[in-house]
């Protein structure tokens, strides 16, 4: 079993002075790695029933689509605003400074579905939070966040208390 914080490139001062970015582009680039995270991350799943996976932009959409293609399910992209070319839902959300919003499309998730929330990283929490607001605007029920890694002392998951959040990698 590989250990994948190997595949996690480490960015000193991107994209400003004092912050350390992980970047997953090297465990994309390796089929093995990738293959084993893909695996993980539907372990995390645990067999629960998923009608859709939504994934966050733009580094969610990588394992987003490929745990919805495994779960048999649906996969929904929530992105930055103006992005989407139908009807959607507006969610504003605050930053460190400032505001930011995230959009879906209005007819995305129907009333019950179940809905699986997948990002590459869970930092502060504000984005996962605000996704988990459009699907339930839209009537999806949330079965679990999950994410590739977790920045842990950013304390993210306490936004995310109501519901099940996991990670296959913390920092």
């Amino acid at each position: 079993m590989l250990d994948l914080e190997d595949y996690i490139r480490i960015i000193p001062d991107f994209p400003k002075p004092g912050v350390v970015f992980k970047d997953i582009t090297p465990l994309l680039a390796d089929k093995e790695a990738s293959g084993q995270c893909l695996q993980e991350l539907l372990n995390l799943v645990n067999g629960q029933k998923i009608d859709k996976v939504v994934g966050i932009e733009s580094r969610g959409f990588f394992f987003g689509m490929l745990l919805a293609q495994n779960l048999n399910a649906g996969f929904v992209p929530v992105r930055k605003p103006g992005k989407l070319p139908y009807t959607t839902l507006l969610e504003p959300y605050q930053l460190e400074y400032g505001m930011d919003a995230l959009e879906i499309h209005e007819d995305a998730i129907s009333k019950g579905e179940k809905v699986l929330i997948h990002d590459d990283v869970l930092a502060t929490g504000g984005t996962a939070k605000a996704v988990c607001n459009l699907v339930e605007k839209l009537g999806g029920e949330i079965v679990q966040c999950n994410f590739i890694m977790e920045l842990s002392f950013l304390d993210g998951r306490d936004k995310l208390k109501r519901y099940d959040a996991f990670s296959v990698l913390q920092y």
